[in-house]
This record gives C-alpha cells, structure tokens and sequence, in this order.
C-alpha cells in the first residue's frame, strides 16, 4: 500500500458509519414529523427542516451533536415577538413542550437558542427554531440577557462549501474531516466551524486542490503550516457564504506549527521508511490512520 491508499483508508475509517446514519435520520424525521403535526397539521417528515452545522456541511466524524433548523410559521413569531419581555425564552419553552410530546423519557433542555435532545446512545440532537427571511435567511431566538432576535443564513454557507467541493474534487470536506481527528487527537481548542473557514480559505487557492489522495500528505502538511501562520492576535474569521463572525475559542497556531514539523518529518519517511512514516501520522492523526 501507498501513501495514496493509506489516506483513503484514514478518509473511509472517519466517516461514520451506516448504523449511525440511520439512526441519525430516523430522528430527524421523527422530530420534523413531531414539529409539522403540531405547527402546520402535516405528517411529513421532511418539510420545514434542514440539517445545519458540521453535519450539514458534510464535514463531521462524532454524533455527539448533530444541529438541524426547524422552520416555524411566521405567526408564531409574531405571537412571540409580541411578549412584552423575553418572548424568545418563552417561544423555545414551547417547542420543547412540543418536542416532549414524542420524547417524553429524554431529558430536553433549552439552552439560550437551541433544544437540546440527549439519546443514551450519545447521538444527540441540537434543534434549533427558526422563521426564514425575504432573503432566504432565518431569524432565530436567542433567550439570553433578556432576549433577542439574531439572523443566520446556512443555505449560503452550505451552498459555498459545497460548490467549492465539487470545484476541488471532493478534497475540502475530506480536508475538514481529516482535521477534525487531529483536533481530537491533540485536544486542540477549535471549533468545528472555525476548521472548516480555514479549511475552505486555504483549499481555494491551493496548487493542487483537485488532485487525488496520493497528494494529501503535502495536502496535510501546506494545511497545517497555513494553519500555524494565523495571526494569534486575530479572534474572529468570517464564515463562507454569509459572512458571519466567527470567534477563536483557544490558541491552536503552536499545536498546527507542530502537526507541521510530524507531517514533514512523515513525507521524508514514506520511501524508505513506512512504518515510521505511518507511525509519525498517526501521532497526527489518531489511531484512525492505519498502522
């Protein structure tokens, strides 16, 4: 095996399994069913709902939090919108009643803009409400300091992901995923949607970004050394596609600078040395990455 087979092998071991999948599925038409009967006198369980986040992105590994929006009628914002205090608080409440309806054994809990819905089997469910704009944005709740109204647009950062994708042979979401298992690996404190900006700004203009796995241990290490090059007095990148601010929540330059120094070291061993090549991404990447 070469270093081609060795990286579709690490790309094929993060994907989540079909097991998992269905599962996930099986609740997202489950909770969009149990939010179409009470909000629009519908059994369809898939109207009104998207999948959002890293899941929507085609980026994640873990389901631990899978985020799906589902989209409620526009006069139940205006009922909401009509408190005379914190109608975002009590609008939530009343989806997690709703939720509770099908869930009635799982601990729900509203937490500022989203319900929360633990399974014991730990693929957990983030639902956040929304009403959908002119624009084709969403205007959310957001229960804290007293309540508000925030505007998200996931479409168009799905959408510039995904174009970008299909342009670079697929390479951006295995880019994101392979990050992730570093992240993992080395505790390192980035969010998911942080890596996938990054992700997404350096695969633009990378030389070689339509090119195949035999090239991702360079993909790997021009990544990494980009990633150790932020400048670590800059706390927020915008997203593709809407533009919206995203913070740093650690530092995570010196953790890239040295994923850098193992994937050079792990290049310089490929030919005549595998096993320590191997060995070197896997200190990478996790045990995910074949020994």
């Amino acid at each position: 095996m070469g270093v081609g087979d060795w990286f579709n092998s690490f790309c094929s071991n993060v994907l989540m399994s079909d097991d998992t999948l269905s599962k996930i599925t099986t609740r997202y038409h489950q909770i969009t069913k149990r939010i179409n009967l009470d909000y629009y006198d519908s059994t369809s369980e898939t109207d009104h709902s998207l999948y959002v986040g890293s899941f929507g992105r085609g980026t994640e590994i873990f389901a631990s939090d899978i985020d799906i929006l589902v989209q409620l009628p526009y006069d139940t914002y205006v009922k909401f919108n009509n408190y005379s205090s914190n109608g975002q608080s009590a609008l939530l409440q009343e989806v997690k009643n709703v939720l509770e309806k099908s869930y009635s054994v799982t601990n729900l809990k509203g937490d500022g803009q989203i319900i929360r819905l633990p399974f014991a089997d730990g693929i957990n469910f983030e639902v956040l409400p929304a009403f959908i704009n002119k624009d084709r944005s969403y205007t959310f709740p957001n229960s804290n300091n007293g309540g508000s109204w925030k505007i998200t647009d996931p479409k168009a950062e799905i959408g510039a992901f995904t174009t970008l994708n299909d342009k670079c042979n697929h390479n951006l979401k295995c880019l994101c995923r392979m990050v992730r298992a570093w992240k993992e690996k080395n505790s390192v404190p980035i969010s998911g949607i942080l890596i996938d900006i990054f992700a997404f700004n350096f695969i633009s203009t990378w030389e070689h970004q339509d090119k195949s796995y035999l090239y991702y241990d360079f993909l790997s290490k021009d990544f990494f050394d980009y990633l150790s090059k932020r400048d670590k007095t800059q706390n927020s990148w915008k997203a593709m596609g809407s533009d919206r601010y995203i913070y740093r929540t650690g530092s995570f330059e010196a953790k890239a600078a040295a994923a850098y120094s193992l994937a050079c070291e792990a290049i310089s061993k490929e030919s005549d040395y595998p096993t320590t090549a191997k060995s070197r991404w896997r200190e990478i990447y996790g045990s995910r990455f074949p020994a």
